[in-house]
């Protein structure tokens, strides 16, 4: 038997742009919760990118407009590891979870959206914004803001519990 999960994964293409972004959010939204979630490390990954890669500028100034600091971020790749540890893995798109899927050989049980826990009609994919304008960073940023409320309900129903409990 697996010793109890210590992370949450989120990952998206490159890790340079949203899993960054949401990544930090998710962790500032989980400082606010009672333990364990408060201790839970979130960390991200890509799913099809470098390491080292330093997180995009506009990712940087779109979180600083919220008072979150992302600029030391650096990429790191995905690995079955990383999948196969997390308490809980979160992707970006559909194509994303495709991919985490594939890569580990883990139970699939773990691996979600970002937005997936919103109520319909809201999409439950996050556009990847490299390449364009600031607003397009902070349009993603604010979809990953607008589902922390529901993804935090999720994660406390999931993971909230004292092991054992």
């Amino acid at each position: 038997m697996k010793s109890a999960p210590g992370h949450i994964l989120v990952v998206c293409t490159a890790n340079i742009c949203r899993s960054p972004m949401a990544a930090a959010l998710l962790q500032h939204a989980l400082a606010a919760q009672p333990e364990p979630l408060r201790s839970l490390k979130v960390i991200s990954a890509s799913v099809a990118g470098g390491s080292g890669d330093s997180v995009s500028a506009n990712s940087v100034t779109a979180m600083k407009k919220v008072g979150i600091d992302i600029s030391g971020h650096r990429s790191q790749p995905v690995t079955d590891e990383l999948v196969d540890n997390a308490a809980l893995v979160l992707g970006m798109t559909e194509s994303h979870r495709a991919m985490l899927l594939s890569h580990s050989a883990s139970d699939p049980d773990h691996i979600y959206l970002f937005r997936e826990f919103l109520p319909p009609p809201a999409d439950i994919e996050i556009g990847d914004p490299y390449g364009g304008p600031l607003k397009f960073y902070e349009s993603a940023r604010d979809e990953m803001v607008e589902a922390l409320p529901s993804l935090v309900e999720f994660i406390k129903s999931k993971l909230g519990k004292p092991a054992g409990g």
